[in-house]
């Protein structure tokens, strides 16, 4: 009795692996982009017999993460298990309910019946030929026909076998037209044969125990790492006492292999590929190194600390571009979802996103920005003036970090960078150059020279800088210069004029908050004094 139920259940097996795999094609429902990942939420639904099955899922990304595969099925559908794999190799793995499949096999079989339609005819035709030859001969041994007769019967057989011959000749060249259609579309069956199996090489292999036999429903859910999004902003500014209007956008790529059609698109600051993982201190504990090394690191240190000194009073711009206009664009608005750890975009209007590789732009919102205006100047770094647009408690606007196109006064302006990852109240943004403010930085000759004394070199260091307003308006310049700090003992600095300036000793910064009325200069000096031995040089002075 045990052999014999091992028998059944050997046979119960054999049947279920020899089942032919049903196949079906997903459909991209919705998709969570993430800034390195998407989450895609896909349906299908399969005609399902009682018992077990094997489903083969085609459409799903080429790459995915297998341990994030969300099968959702009825409760009479037990999945077994589910699995990834781009060689899927089965007897039965064209699927011939692809229709660009179904379509060249329909034109095939159509063909081939006209082809055997007219073998038919052809072959009647020359049988009635040879009907015709065989009783070529009239008349008896004794009898025969008077000329009349014979004339009659000899225009007949002619006339009847020219017309059998002129129809073979049509039927024949039907046929060989037929035979090069035929051919044609074996060449067309084969190559879409060959983009079913290139394009099928992803496939979810899912395996079902089903209690009711039916048509069934399935929700599928993975993460994809094809896929990312940027926040990408316009800045629109008709002049500084008006609002900006902020266009909120992103760049969403995608190459997953499968195009998004029609799809429910959710943005989404969250990271599913980071680690989750709290970290954990050790202790600390220092060791020395050679007295050469710690000469080099003191070195290095020095510069690196003038350079993050530099880095603070430096703007970046771009040179203004007049030649471009940009058109206003319609209110858009998503719905802003503030969780926990990250924020979310949910797209109200469905968008298409082609496995392509291309930035596609999706709008998020418009906001319009309350904004101070005023002007930002670093002389001994850059000769033009910047303006900045202050926004104050710009948290409440879910900012991310990104590039942001500037159209001010209806003109391209260039672009600039927006990081609201920063610890102050205020969010300044750089709105461009404006050449309206004239700034100019001059070395004042007489009042700079060097001194040699008994072991120590001396020298000073004097510059007039002068700002003229050449605007219509009254406008507010953040002035800033600076002057060298020292590390070394032996190297003495003095600040010899600031013209009542607001200085910062740790790092060298003097800032000056100018108010300059239409058509107004003002001129603002700084001299200092460096003292250090004669013997050194000193390479950035």
């Amino acid at each position: 009795m045990k052999k014999f139920f091992l028998t059944i259940l050997f046979l119960a097996s054999a049947t279920l692996f020899a089942q032919k795999p049903i196949f079906t094609t997903a459909k991209v429902k919705a998709a969570t982009v993430y800034f390195n990942a998407a989450e895609l939420s896909q349906t299908t639904s399969v005609n399902l017999p009682s018992g077990t099955s094997e489903i083969v899922i085609k459409n799903v990304a080429d790459y995915l993460n297998e341990s994030t595969v969300q099968i959702g099925a009825p409760n009479s559908v037990t999945v077994l298990s589910v699995q990834f794999t781009q060689n899927y190799i089965s007897e039965y793995e064209i699927d011939e309910t692809n229709p660009a499949i179904k379509k060249v096999r329909d034109s095939i079989s159509l063909t081939q019946k006209e082809i055997k339609k007219i073998q038919i005819e052809t072959y009647s035709n020359q049988q009635t030929i040879a009907l015709l030859d065989a009783n070529q001969h009239v008349g008896g041994a004794n009898t025969g026909l008077n000329v009349t007769e014979l004339m009659k019967l000899v225009d007949f057989y002619k006339a009847k076998r020219t017309e059998i011959d002129n129809t073979i000749v049509v039927l024949q060249e039907k046929e060989t037209k037929l035979n090069a259609r035929l051919k044609n579309l074996n060449d067309k069956l084969e190559i879409n044969t060959k983009k079913e199996e290139k394009s099928s090489k992803g496939k979810l292999i899912v395996q079902v125990m089903n209690e009711i036999a039916g048509l069934v429903n399935f929700d599928i859910n993975y993460i994809t790492n094809n896929a990312s999004w940027t926040p990408f902003y316009d800045l629109r500014a008709e002049n500084i006492t008006t609002p900006i209007n902020m266009m909120y956008k992103a760049q969403v790529v995608q190459n997953t292999g499968i195009d998004w059609k029609k799809v429910n698109l959710t943005l989404s600051s969250g990271n599913p590929n980071q680690n989750n993982q709290a970290p954990l201190l050790s202790s600390w504990f220092l060791r020395y190194q050679a007295e050469e090394r710690r000469d080099y690191n003191h070195y290095r240190g020095n510069n690196d600390a003038k350079a993050n000194t530099l880095e603070e009073v430096v703007v970046t711009g771009y040179a203004a571009k007049r030649e471009k206009r940009f058109s206003q664009v319609s209110s858009i608005s998503a719905n802003v979802v503030e969780n926990q750890l990250n924020v979310s975009f949910d797209i109200d209007i469905p968008y298409d996103i082609l496995s392509n590789g291309k930035p596609h732009s999706v709008a998020l919102k418009e906001i319009k920005l309350p904004a101070t205006y005023k002007y930002y100047a670093v002389p001994r770094v850059e000769k033009e003036a910047f303006l900045l647009a202050e926004i104050d408690d710009y948290s409440k606007y879910n900012l991310l970090p990104g590039e942001a196109n500037i159209i001010f006064e209806g003109l391209y302006v260039g672009k600039t960078v927006i990081n609201p990852n920063q610890t102050s109240d205020t969010l300044n943004l750089s709105m461009g150059r404006d050449k309206k403010i004239s700034i100019k930085r001059e070395k004042v000759v007489d009042k700079s020279g060097t001194r040699f004394l008994s072991s120590k070199k001396e020298q000073t260091f004097t510059y007039d800088i002068t700002v003229r307003n050449n605007k219509k308006e009254a406008v507010t310049v953040l002035l800033k210069d600076q002057y060298p700090l020292s590390t070394d003992k032996e190297t003495e600095i003095e600040l010899l004029e600031s013209n009542n300036a607001r200085e910062n000793k740790e790092t060298g910064i003097l800032t000056w908050d100018l108010k300059l009325n239409p058509n107004e200069t003002k001129k603002i000096r700084i001299s200092y004094k460096v003292k250090y031995p004669k013997d050194k040089i000193i390479g950035n002075l």
